[in-house]
């Protein structure tokens, strides 16, 4: 029985509409049907396809901190339109780090929700202009 696809990553927060409000911001991400749960939560959709359901945690899970052994280590993403992205970033305050892959020919944009989630966005490598 081979795998067919990738549904979804769920993430536990304790601040669930800054966090739906961030992804829908920063990356587009929009909020969309759910099932009833017995416990307060979010699904969130790339176009037609639900990506990310946000659950409210309780209890707290352990704050991000920069020497941290992560459980989950990212996110990702593929985008087009690089230089808009940035833009984006920029004017909306999100810290961002580059890192060109060039094996791969993308160039990867690391970012953090406000739960400290590690998320990069990859573009093509053609998009990076410095």
């Amino acid at each position: 029985m081979p795998l067919l696809a990738f549904d979804h990553v769920n993430i536990r927060t304790i601040h669930l509409d800054e966090m739906v409000e961030w992804y829908a911001r920063n990356l587009g991400l929009r909020s969309g049907p759910r099932p009833e749960f017995s416990v307060p939560g979010a699904w969130l959709y790339l176009g037609d396809v639900c990506v990310l359901h946000l659950i409210e945690a309780d209890p707290e899970p352990m704050t991000y901190s920069v020497d941290e052994s992560l459980r989950m280590e990212h996110i990702a993403f593929r985008a087009e339109g690089m230089s808009e992205f940035i833009a984006k970033m920029e004017e909306n305050g999100v810290a961002y780090k580059l890192f060109p892959f060039e094996a791969l020919e993308i160039v990867l944009v690391f970012l953090r929700d406000p739960d400290g989630n590690r998320i990069h966005v990859d573009f093509p490598q053609a998009e990076h202009v410095i």
